[in-house]
């Protein structure tokens, strides 16, 4: 009988969430779909439970933790509400970044795919996402409304970059499972900085993975993701401190976000704008 999950990492993009799903798709305790992203309480919720419930038919007995990393849900409005019906009670996760570097490293991700302005100050005024989800305490507060606090970890993505290890470990315990010790290779980063060998053939890729998910290939699309021999081919890695946003760029986040940093340290706990240097 197919499991749903009682554990969800909802957002944000770009916060090292390729890299969680990858460790601990490995854990013993855990089971994960295959494909990061399923989208279904955003997209696909008019697929019925039974569809999502199918995602997770291979899950075990020893897998204490069932679920799935899908990065958008946090700014997605309905989802929470959606989560409730479906799921009742579930964990979920967020890992919050500095919004200037999740938006840089969004609009990097986009570029090497063909898709949108080459400007980045350009593509903040005229790609909503691009901000939108970096309102990090908007979407803390829409799922508050359906969920206890202690059913959330926040944790932080400067964390995983200083000791990845110490990261995991407060994940794992939050879920209640084993740690995990992590290898050498398990705590570099999945999926660096990179830029497409041919944009065009990447942008091609790009778009038949999406025309995948609509007809119900995420299991394909999560195999192909994951190879390294897939993004051997395909990219070639770039020095990102050598590639910085230009101030004008930084103080535009700044200025259109500085009510969800402030939220988020006054309603939240967390001391940030000094971690990420907007003081």
């Amino acid at each position: 009988m197919s499991r749903l999950p009682n554990f969800i990492y909802i957002g944000p993009d770009k916060a090292g969430s390729s890299w969680l799903h990858e460790i601990l798709i490995d854990h013993p305790e855990v089971y994960f779909t295959p494909a990061k992203d399923l989208y279904f309480f955003d997209r696909y919720f008019d697929r019925g439970p039974q569809w999502y419930a199918d995602q997770f038919a291979d899950a075990q007995p020893q897998h204490k933790i069932v679920g799935e990393v899908c990065q958008d849900y946090l700014f997605d409005p309905p989802t929470p509400a959606r989560m409730a019906e479906v799921l009742g009670t579930v964990q979920t996760m967020v890992s919050l970044r500095d919004p200037v570097e999740r938006a840089w490293s969004s609009w990097l991700y986009a570029r090497k795919h063909g898709v949108g302005p080459d400007d980045f100050l350009t593509a903040l005024r005229t790609e909503p996402a691009l901000l939108e989800h970096g309102r990090y305490a908007s979407g803390l507060d829409r799922f508050l409304e359906h969920f206890e606090r202690d059913s959330i970890h926040i944790a932080v993505f400067d964390d995983l970059a200083a000791d990845p290890q110490a990261f995991l470990d407060a994940t794992t315990d939050f879920l209640g499972i084993a740690r995990m010790p992590l290898s050498e290779e398990q705590v570099k980063a999945r999926l660096p900085a990179a830029a497409a060998r041919s944009t065009r053939i990447a942008h091609l890729v790009r778009r038949t993975a999406d025309w995948a998910r609509e007809h119900d290939g995420a299991r394909i699309v999560g195999a192909v993701k994951r190879s390294p021999l897939v993004h051997k081919v395909l990219y070639r890695e770039i020095d990102r401190a050598a590639v910085r946003p230009d101030a004008d760029a930084v103080d535009f986040v700044r200025e259109s976000l500085a009510d969800e940093v402030d939220r988020l340290e006054r309603d939240y706990g967390l001391e940030l704008k000094s971690r990420w240097g907007w003081v």
